[in-house]
């Protein structure tokens, strides 16, 4: 009876370890993010992926960090190294996490930056499939705020690309600022952007 109270006071030590050397790693690459280094927040996310193969979390911050940082690149070298990181990570979350908003949003954001780059080359082809993502993602999980800002802010970029009024949108940029206050996630390190961007665009329309 004692060796086997030894074993599992050994074995939750040994994942309360793991866990802090997980929440460690995941915070120090949240601090080179923060500090403009997306380079090494994303190859430190990216160790961090390939240790914890269950978790889809990491993999979702390396797709992540490579999408954001591509928007503006000019290089298209660059850029289609990061996106195409930015594609292999989110597979991979994929596989771990089916039907998951939060990846449905990041493939769009994914697309968004090779229309942004190129929308002659690549809008016809992915403006579509944004569209899907969008309606897939709102119909599993509209009460998520980043689902709500997400497709409201795409529809706006398409209203301007063809001429035409972006006010109705704002009251779903609204409506993402109610559920940003009220939405919570037990997971860690659960995706939680998308206020800052909803305040902002709402500044926008008022100045």
């Amino acid at each position: 009876m004692k060796k086997i109270i030894v074993l599992v006071i050994f074995c939750i030590s040994g994942l309360t370890h793991a866990q802090d050397k997980y929440s460690k790693g995941m915070e120090k690459a949240f601090q080179l993010w923060g500090e403009q280094k997306p380079t090494e927040a994303s190859n430190l996310f990216e160790r961090i992926a390939m240790a914890e193969q269950d978790n889809w979390i990491p993999h979702y911050y390396v797709a992540h960090v490579n999408a954001i940082s591509s928007f503006g690149e000019k290089d298209f070298e660059k850029l289609s190294k990061q996106l195409e990181k930015a594609k292999e990570f989110l597979d991979l979350a994929k596989a771990i996490s089916e039907n998951n908003p939060e990846l449905m949003v990041l493939e769009a954001l994914i697309n968004t930056a090779w229309i942004a780059y190129d929308g002659a080359t690549y809008g016809m082809t992915l403006s579509g499939k944004n569209f899907q993502l969008y309606e897939q993602a709102m119909a599993m999980s509209p009460e998520n705020p980043r689902v709500v800002l997400a497709k409201a802010e795409w529809e706006m970029g398409s209203a301007r690309y063809f001429g035409k009024d972006v006010s109705p949108y704002y009251k779903d940029i609204e409506r993402s600022l109610e559920l940003f206050a009220n939405f919570s996630n037990d997971t860690p390190f659960h995706p939680s952007w998308g206020k800052d961007r909803a305040e902002a665009l709402l500044k926008q329309r008022s100045e």
